[in-house]
């Protein structure tokens, strides 16, 4: 058997406990499946003293990552810091250049440093694997890169953030207001330090451009992925939506087209028969499509000790089995600069108008939808019981600078009450 793969952890929280939990309680069955030892050597995070559930007294501790990076006790560098600068970005380029594998969990710094950090650690020879970044246990990147690399990929959506999906689902099952459950999903520990990091919208947009570099074979581009967070979506608008056959989701949809690549992170509504629809609380789902093999479905734990740690291992055993491709599926001195695309493909639209309760009010909505060339599928307006009524209007397939031309012009004539929430419908 061959020697010990030695393994080096920066980052002691939910996730790094979690991997060193797996590796005590799994050792003999991952040796087995390896083909040799697996174990860690050395630690490093901010508080030595702080109780994780599992001993670490036999490991070696480094209070500096970039010193544990470049020591000479470890093969494998494993970053569960986080942050897209800072020490996190500064001890993984200490790694890759000390020669060490690097397995990281670091959505935020692959979206903004994806491509040098690809070039540096193929020129050293050395694995920058990220599992772990994408969707937690749900096994994303190893079927792009493997199961599907003899697909031309056409399209990648799903939904990316366990907890926008938390907030989303919670607010239609408990009849809450947005605000209500951002306070609850906060007191729970689902948020970031930074909420907008998930309401709006951004984590979840740092996964899908990740997925869009291995699907579409570009240099990851985090500033060309258009980002609309929740914030907006009322108690009433999943009420009204769920009444007229649809649900809420915080979508990723990312294709290459003629004009580039179109990546965006927007609410939309998807059927409530399509697999989408169905997922509850911090559920993650990713849908693939390619050319050979048409629709895949993943649908997993998007966050969590287990699932997360278990991508994390996911990666280490590759990497101690002799396993060595290209980060995102292709060399990274072959990846084309993005081409960044606006959505211009024609869909169906769901339109949340509240409008004054006025006679004429709907003449002069239908007009200017009809002036912009918009044609309307179905309209509901919904019982209220003040001044402002609420619409909902489902258009035939038109292009979204259509509809935004004609909010324009609606808002404008001063008729609506609140500002007009426009919801792509995606068919899954």
């Amino acid at each position: 058997m061959s020697d010990a793969l030695k393994i080096g952890i920066a980052g002691l929280g939910t996730v790094g406990a979690g991997v060193a939990k797996i590796l005590r309680d799994h050792s003999e069955m991952l040796t087995l499946r390896a083909g040799k030892p697996i174990v860690i050597t050395a630690v490093s995070a901010r508080s030595r003293s702080k109780d994780r559930g599992v001993n670490l007294a036999a490991f070696e501790w480094f209070d500096d990552p970039v010193a544990m990076a470049k020591s000479d006790s470890i093969d494998v560098f494993v970053e569960l810091i986080g942050g897209e600068d800072g020490v996190a970005y500064a001890a993984t380029q200490a790694a890759i250049k000390a020669g060490k594998h690097v397995v990281t969990a670091n959505k935020a710094m692959l979206a903004m440093h994806g491509q040098p950090l690809a070039l540096a650690a193929e020129d050293a020879g050395v694995n920058l694997r990220f599992e772990a970044a994408v969707a937690g246990g749900i096994p994303i990147i190893k079927t792009l890169t493997e199961s599907l690399a003899g697909n031309k990929i056409e399209r990648v959506m799903g939904v990316m953030n366990g907890t926008c999906n938390y907030i989303l689902t919670r607010m239609e099952s408990a009849g809450l207001p947005y605000e209500d459950v951002f306070k609850e999903a906060d007191a729970l520990g689902y948020l970031e330090a930074d909420p907008n990091l998930d309401v709006g919208g951004i984590d979840a947009a740092h996964k899908l451009v990740l997925l869009s570099s291995i699907a579409f074979g570009t240099q990851v581009d985090f500033a060309g992925a258009e980002l609309e967070g929740i914030g907006q979506v009322t108690i009433n608008d999943i009420h009204h939506a769920r009444d007229m056959g649809f649900r809420i989701k915080l979508l990723g949809l990312a294709q290459m087209t003629d004009a580039g690549l179109e990546q965006s992170m927007r609410p939309c509504l998807v059927p409530n028969s399509s697999p989408l629809a169905q997922l509850e609380g911090g559920t993650n789902m990713v849908v693939v499509e390619g050319d050979q093999v048409g629709q895949i479905v993943l649908r997993g734990a998007g966050a969590g000790e287990g699932p997360t740690a278990s991508a994390v291992l996911g990666d280490i055993m590759d990497i101690a089995r002799g396993l060595n491709i290209p980060v995102f599926g292709q060399p990274a001195n072959t990846l084309k600069a993005a081409k960044s695309a606006k959505p211009n493909g024609e869909s169906a639209y769901c339109l949340r108008l509240n409008l004054q309760d006025t006679p004429g009010i709907m003449a002069k909505v239908s007009t200017a939808l009809a002036d912009a060339g918009i044609s309307i599928d179905r309209m509901r307006q919904f019982s209220h019981e003040d001044t402002s009524a609420p619409v909902m209007i489902v258009t035939h397939p038109t292009k979204r600078a259509t509809i935004e031309a004609a909010f324009d012009v609606i808002t404008d004539m001063g008729i609506t009450t609140e500002p007009p929430l426009m919801l792509g419908i995606v068919e899954v």
